[in-house]
């Protein structure tokens, strides 16, 4: 299956080389990227592009066209570490470890988590797209936590159908600086790519629609001031969490990407956990619902906080 990336060229990139700003916008490396230009995979307003070197301007439409090639089917990896919290015929719902890429892309082509799941599950590798079998939602290197995966094309259709429709319930804690005024509070803002740093998200006027709710479980006011929340998807846009806590003014602890990363407290990564996923078994019809407790890291990290 092709996943196609649409982009408008920003100010920032205005007469920069094309490769270089597909490169940044999709994460692929420069040479897959000139791999793409060569196989006619990469449009600007409507017309291929002839070379990795032609010059873009202001507002132009770009088109990359993500298919696989033939020799990058992902290979099985029995070292990827993942914990099981459910498994049967049709579906599994994995405890994500923080630091570990859902599927190859973005630079990264092994060591992922797609990798271990086919040395796991090797009926895995036909099912959905082929450079990512089995995904039908994803969490960011840095989030650890539940997320369910597909093991047969059945599943797929109908989990991937479920997250459209957006039915399953995802529960997330972040702890974020500072202490929002309310106990609790719906953040309606649409996202989308940011012009500044084409890598990252932001709240715009013309992103896609996006929903967040949240509610303060902890307020602490040592070792610095913060607040653990408890974040509920309705919608599921790339780094939405992030995005919304960062627009209403609380930061991610340790989210440096999106002005969470400042002293007094540092886990390293973004205190960013998904508890709790709660969805229809594509087969039974069933209510399954799966939670993962908070890993070492953040836990011992909680635990200073008062």
């Amino acid at each position: 299956m092709v996943e196609r990336v649409e982009e408008t060229v920003p100010a920032a990139f205005d007469g920069d080389r094309v490769d270089r700003f597909v490169a940044a916008v999709t994460g692929e490396s420069r040479a897959r990227v000139k791999a793409l230009i060569t196989d006619g995979r990469v449009i600007r307003n409507g017309q291929t592009v002839p070379s990795a070197s032609l010059r873009i301007g202001l507002d132009d439409r770009i088109v990359v066209e993500l298919q696989p090639l033939a020799d990058e089917r992902p290979q099985p990896d029995p070292g990827v570490r993942f914990s099981v919290v459910h498994e049967d015929a049709d579906v599994i719902v994995i405890d994500k470890p923080a630091g570990v890429v859902v599927h190859p892309g973005a630079g990264q082509r092994e060591g992922t988590l797609v990798n271990g799941l086919l040395s796991r599950y090797p009926e895995m590798a036909e099912v959905g797209e082929r450079h990512r079998p089995g995904i039908v939602h994803r969490l960011d290197r840095g989030t650890s936590g539940v997320m369910m995966v597909a093991r047969t094309a059945e599943a797929y259709e109908l989990l991937v159908g479920q997250l459209a429709a957006h039915e399953p319930e995802r529960l997330y804690q972040a702890l974020v600086w500072g202490q929002p005024e309310r106990d609790s509070g719906t953040i309606d803002a649409p996202i989308g790519r940011s012009t500044r740093h084409p890598t990252r998200m932001t709240v715009t006027p013309d992103g896609r629609p996006a929903v967040t709710h949240y509610s303060v479980l902890v307020r602490h006011t040592a070792p610095v001031t913060t607040a653990l929340l408890d974040c509920r998807l309705e919608t599921g846009r790339t780094h939405q969490i992030r995005v919304h806590l960062r627009a209403i003014g609380h930061p991610i602890v340790g989210d440096r990407d999106y002005d969470g990363g400042r002293p007094g407290l540092d886990p390293g990564r973004p205190f960013l956990h998904a508890r709790l996923l709660r969805f229809t078994h594509p087969r039974s019809g069933v209510v399954l619902e799966a939670e993962a407790p908070l890993p070492a890291d953040l836990a011992e990290l909680l635990a200073g906080c008062r």
